[in-house]
């Protein structure tokens, strides 16, 4: 199977004479400068961002010594609640579309419909094709491919109804909120409204968005709907955000069970007018821009993630329905095996928003024997609490908001002193590690746009431990690649697999490669799809064809040798982390090996 990336999607390090790796500085006695490292090798952005937040600065938002952006956009909602309550309905409601694709069960557009239903005027909805924002975010050029598809899907069905979808281009992030007020302006538009996103940019923009839009005349409503449990809710027994997955899931439980309304599905938008069509018709009429040249694919890149991935909320309900009814009974048996094929292929859906996790939450507790969401049919029960991770890691991500600055949630992991060896990351990134079951994951990703969840945390951990690369190269690669790419789902992942995340696996956890194979691709068959050099591979031996006797086999089709040892580089790491975290090596008793 021919596995095509394109030259320019991931970033690496620059390959020159002097290797850019950690090795090479301690060699020669020098102290780490991480920093300039991380800029150097494309880690850290400087474009959009400022200088590194220090570790003293990440204590004190732990402390609850710096207000959060999450909690600062409640408050101004809150506090400029009867304000805008106030301000008369215009001559159109406007809808924002970001990351919720969707006509069916959409909060903020449910709101829209019925506050431009109140007065009879118009409903009009706009999406911002955003290149910066984009490359702030690493949203790969299969993700934004895929929206792009999507929002021809939903114009279509918007159309239907009298409803035009504003689609346009704009180049410099920071005049995104300026270009929907003029449009407001030119629209008469007095209401807006829009899902929360949980980033820390996103936050702030639409903190700024409610007093912006206040001084023209004018509500900005925004609403939780990416989660089914807002941030804010859940709070151990002394007041402090859940940082292990657990408790909260209970906690999450025990309030969806109480306050069963957050399941409830919103309305969808209700038809336009009949005088929209004309008064609108130059909206109808505009084709959707083309992806911006920086997430742009090549004609076989498109065809083949158009077959793969097709777009819309028709088509997240298909799977959701052909997966709760097909799939899920034997899940929670089968969904650690790649080969399987036996997960719902659902993650696009839920990070674009074409599908509602709330929606797949309440149809698959429709379909058990009880309305308890952690009890009855097994595979139902241990589905729904893959989909409660999703809500984890955004109320991470709206607690501890530096993780969205390149620091990890435990910062002090900060000073590892990571290795940056291109060779080694190029080798990873395509697959070439002579480590087959790792080599067949990347090979997925980098073909289909979405790899299989536990390769997820094998390929990580080889990264992250087995190479000792910086974990938030493996991250943003993911990112650029992933057409599912979820910045918070995303960033958890990595953190509990380089063990710098919440709810990590401990630091001296290193996944055994062999033994993962072994364990849940038994048979290779999703090693040999992916690994075609190892097609004639018999028995066991596909899983180490060099150290099992197939060699020449794998050596005559091109397959490489592994690039480490693991034993070797188990024991490194665990040196690595132990001197990175000040720890002295006798106090470090033995480690988890599997």
């Amino acid at each position: 199977m021919a596995i095509k990336r394109k030259a320019t999607s991931p970033v690496r390090p620059p390959t020159s004479n002097k290797k850019p790796h950690i090795e090479h500085a301690l060699s020669n006695g020098d102290a780490f400068d991480h920093t300039r490292i991380e800029e150097k090798v494309g880690v850290v952005q400087r474009d959009f961002y400022p200088a590194e937040m220090s570790n003293e600065r990440c204590k004190r938002y732990n402390n609850n010594e710096i207000p959060r952006p999450l909690d600062i956009l409640n408050s101004t909602l809150n506090g400029t609640k009867q304000e805008r309550e106030r301000i008369p309905v215009g001559e159109a409601v406007l809808h924002w579309y970001k990351r919720d694709l969707r006509t069916y069960d959409n909060r903020a557009l449910s709101m829209a419909s019925a506050k431009a239903g109140s007065k009879g005027v118009p409903l009009i909805c706009i999406f911002v094709v955003s290149p910066q924002d984009y490359q702030a975010h690493f949203t790969s050029a299969p993700r934004v491919d895929f929206e792009l598809r999507t929002l021809e899907v939903m114009k279509r069905d918007l159309a239907e109804k009298g409803i035009p979808l504003y689609v346009t281009t704009i180049e410099d992030r920071k005049e995104v909120t300026g270009h929907i007020l003029q449009k407001c302006e030119e629209w008469g538009a007095k209401h807006i409204y829009c899902n929360i996103e949980y980033e820390v940019d996103e936050l702030r923009r639409e903190t700024k968005m409610v007093k912006r839009c206040l001084d023209k005349g004018i509500s900005f409503t925004a609403v939780h709907d990416d989660v089914v449990v807002p941030p804010e809710t859940l709070t151990t027994g002394a007041g402090k955000q859940y940082s292990v997955y657990s408790p909260w899931f209970r906690a999450w439980i025990k309030h969806v069970h109480e306050h069963p309304h957050l399941l409830d599905a919103s309305e969808p938008p209700a038809p336009n007018p009949p005088a929209a069509r004309l008064r609108f018709q130059s909206i109808f009429d505009a084709p959707l821009p083309p992806a911006p040249e920086n997430k742009s694919l090549i004609d076989e890149e498109r065809t083949r993630f158009a077959h793969l991935w097709p777009p819309g909320e028709q088509e997240a309900h298909h799977r959701l329905e052909r997966f709760l009814h097909e799939k899920v009974g034997a899940y929670k048996d089968t969904r650690n095996f790649p080969a399987e094929q036996s997960t719902g292929m659902l993650s696009v859906h839920l990070s674009a928003g074409t599908l509602a996790a709330r929606t797949a939450v309440r149809s698959a507790r429709d379909g058990n024997s009880t309305k308890k969401l952690d009890a009855g049919n097994p595979g139902i029960a241990g589905w729904i609490s893959e989909l409660a991770w999703r809500d984890f890691y955004k109320h991470v991500l709206a607690h501890w908001p530096y993780v969205c600055m390149f620091k990890p949630f435990k910062y002090e992991y900060t000073n590892i002193a990571w290795s940056y060896d291109a060779e080694l990351f190029a080798a990873w990134c395509d697959g070439r590690t002579g480590f087959p079951i790792v080599d067949a994951a990347m090979r997925q990703l980098n073909h289909m746009g979405y790899m299989h969840n536990r390769c997820r945390m094998i390929v990580a951990s080889f990264l992250a431990k087995d190479l000792l690369i910086d974990w938030r190269m493996g991250e943003k690669y993911f990112m650029e690649h992933l057409i599912d790419g979820d910045f918070a789902s995303n960033n958890g992942g990595w953190g509990f697999a380089a063990s710098t995340g919440v709810d990590p696996q401990p630091y001296f956890r290193i996944f055994n490669p062999l033994l993962q194979s072994e364990k849940f691709d038994a048979q290779g068959l999703y090693i040999r799809k992916w690994v075609p050099e190892l097609a004639g591979v018999e028995g066991k031996a596909v899983h180490d064809p060099y150290g099992r006797g197939a060699g020449r086999v794998a050596e005559g089709a091109g397959y490489p040798r592994m690039v480490v040892e693991h034993k070797v580089s188990r024991e490194r790491a665990l040196a690595r982390y132990k001197e990175g975290l000040g720890r002295a090596t006798a106090n470090v008793g033995g480690g988890v090996h599997n």
